[in-house]
C-alpha cells in the first residue's frame, strides 16, 4: 500500500486547445487512437501502487467521467481503491479567480480525509511515464519539503510557451518557478508534478487563500521557495505538454515513430484505458497503409500515411489521409484528400475534394460536423 494519495489536476486558465476544448476537457482528448490523455497520469499512479486518486474537473465533465467510470479498468484495487471525481464550483464569472487553489478549497474535506501522509499531484494535460513510488522515496530520502518534477528541453523558444520553468541551483534546489517567456532555448520545463506531505499541502492552500484570491499552487510554492527546501528531480523519456492545438497534433504524430513510442510505452508499465469489444480493423484490397497507427473497428479502403486513425473510422476507396489525426468514428469519403488535419470525433467528410493544412498550422474539423 502506498504512503501517498494522488491528485490529477485540471488544466489552468491559461491553457486552451482551440476547437477541441469546446466539447471536453483535455484529459478526455483521444490520444494515439485508443487512449485518452487522462489515462497516462492515472496509470502512472496505479502502476506506482497509488490506489486513492482524486481527479479534478472544471468544465464539460461528461466525456471524462464516462471514460473513467469507477476506475476498474485502471487496475485499482476493488476493496480499498478509490477514484474520486471532484468538481470545481466556479466562484466567479472572472476565470482569474477559478484557480487550482479554489478547487482544493471547494473539496477540502476530501483532502483532509485521505488517510495518507503524502500527496502526489500530477497534471491531466501532460503525457509521460514516471514511477511515482521511486519519486516519493527519493523525496523522503532527500529530506526536502517539496519535490518538483521537470524535463529539460532545448526547444523552449518555440514550444512549451504555456508552461512554467524551474530555475535551479547546482544542488538541484529550486530557486524559482516562472512562466516560460520563450527567451531561451534550453529550459527546465516544470511538469506540474509535486510531492509533499499532506500537512504541508493543506498549509500551502490556507496560506495561498490568505495571501491572494488569485494565487495558484505554483505561485504559492514559488513564494515559499526561500523558506522551504524545494528540490527538482529530472524526468527522462518521452514528454509532451498539450496546451494548445498545435501541441496536441504534434504529440500524436510524433509517437508514430517507433523510437519515440518506445521511450513512452513499456511492457512492464502498462497504460490502462477503457476498451471495447469492436472487431479488428478490416483492410480491403484497395487499401494502402504506411507508417501509421490504426485502431480497431476501422474500415480502410483508401491510402493512409503517417497518420493516427481512431477507433471505428472509415477511409473509403480513393481517399488519401496523410500526416493527420482522425478521431474515433470519423469518416473520409471517396476520393477525398486529407493532409495535416485533425478530424474530430464522428465528423463526416463527404462534400469536399481536399482538406490541406501544414505541419505548423494543422487544420481542424469540429466534432460531428458534415462537410
Amino acid at each position: 500500500m502506498s504512503r501517498a494519495f494522488g491528485i490529477v489536476n485540471s488544466a489552468g486558465n491559461h491553457i486552451w486547445v482551440d476547437g477541441m476544448n469546446d466539447y471536453r476537457p483535455i484529459g478526455a482528448f483521444s490520444f494515439l487512437g485508443r487512449y485518452r490523455v487522462i489515462d497516462f497520469p492515472i496509470s502512472n499512479m496505479t502502476n506506482s501502487g497509488i490506489d486513492h486518486i482524486h481527479v479534478y474537473v472544471r468544465r464539460k465533465p461528461r466525456s471524462l467521467v464516462e471514460h473513467m467510470g469507477t476506475g476498474r479498468h485502471y487496475n485499482l484495487n476493488s476493496k480499498r481503491g478509490k477514484l474520486l471525481t471532484l468538481f470545481t464550483e466556479f466562484s466567479s464569472d472572472n476565470d482569474v479567480y477559478n484557480t487550482d487553489i479554489a478547487a482544493y478549497l471547494n473539496n477540502l474535506e476530501c483532502i483532509e480525509d485521505a488517510p495518507y501522509p503524502y500527496v502526489i499531484l500530477a497534471p491531466s494535460y501532460m503525457v509521460y511515464s514516471e514511477n511515482f513510488s521511486t519519486l516519493l522515496q527519493n523525496h523522503i530520502d532527500s529530506g526536502a519539503d517539496i519535490t518538483l518534477l521537470y524535463h529539460t528541453v532545448d526547444t523552449a523558444k518555440e514550444e512549451f510557451l504555456s508552461c512554467n520553468i524551474l530555475t535551479l541551483n547546482k544542488q538541484k534546489g529550486v530557486l524559482s518557478i516562472e512562466h516560460n517567456n520563450g527567451n531561451a532555448k534550453n529550459r527546465n520545463i516544470f511538469m506540474d508534478t509535486y510531492v509533499m506531505k499532506k500537512e504541508l499541502f493543506l498549509e500551502l492552500i490556507a496560506k495561498a487563500r490568505k495571501l491572494s484570491s488569485v494565487y495558484t499552487l505554483a505561485q504559492i510554492v514559488n513564494f515559499e521557495c526561500g523558506e522551504l527546501d524545494v528540490r527538482g528531480v529530472s524526468h527522462h523519456g518521452y514528454f509532451a505538454s498539450i496546451t494548445d492545438f498545435k501541441s496536441f497534433y504534434h504529440a500524436n504524430t510524433e509517437l508514430i515513430n517507433a523510437k519515440a513510442a518506445a521511450s513512452l510505452f513499456d511492457n512492464n508499465w502498462p497504460i490502462y484505458t477503457r476498451t471495447n469489444d469492436s472487431c479488428p480493423t478490416q483492410y480491403f484490397e484497395t487499401a494502402s497503409v504506411k507508417n501509421s497507427v490504426v485502431s480497431n473497428g476501422c474500415l480502410i479502403e483508401g491510402t493512409v500515411e503517417n497518420s493516427v486513425i481512431g477507433r471505428g473510422c472509415i477511409v473509403k476507396k480513393g481517399a488519401v489521409v496523410k500526416n493527420s489525426v482522425i478521431l474515433p468514428g470519423a469518416s473520409i469519403g471517396k476520393n477525398i484528400t486529407v493532409e495535416n488535419y485533425v478530424i474530430d470525433k464522428n465528423a463526416d467528410i463527404r462534400h469536399v475534394t481536399s482538406l490541406t493544412g501544414s505541419p505548423d498550422a494543422p487544420g481542424y474539423i469540429k466534432r460531428g460536423d458534415t462537410i
